[in-house]
């Protein structure tokens, strides 16, 4: 049999095939953190690349998701929701810049 692999090898090429097609890409998540009565709600977050943060402000007053390494600053309306896509990998420490006693943690692991 000139110019076909030996049966073993069809078979290794078929299967690896099979997975490649079974491999499923990772979906981008959405995740909602509300704030009320001056609290994030969750503080603490695990998100990666590419995952969405939906701000939700159910105070009547104005609030900001900002990092402390300035790498994202998020004004978030009373009664509002605001989005913001994450586009960078690591460790972002938060806070609202109108009530620092707010604070927060992002780590966004990279895809």
């Amino acid at each position: 049999m000139i110019g076909r692999a030996p049966v073993p090898l069809r078979g290794a090429i078929a299967g690896a095939a099979l997975i490649a097609l079974c491999v499923v890409p990772a979906r981008a998540e959405t995740i909602r953190v509300e704030i009320s009565k001056l609290v994030f709600t969750p503080a603490q977050i695990s998100a990666h690349v590419g995952d969405t943060i939906e701000w939700v402000n159910a105070d009547v007053v104005a609030h900001t998701a900002t990092a402390r390494s300035k790498d994202f600053d998020v004004m978030i309306a009373p009664n509002k929701t605001t989005r913001q896509a994450l586009n960078k990998a690591g460790v972002f420490d938060f806070f609202c810049r109108f009530h620092p006693n707010m604070t927060g943690h992002i780590d966004v692991a990279a895809k």
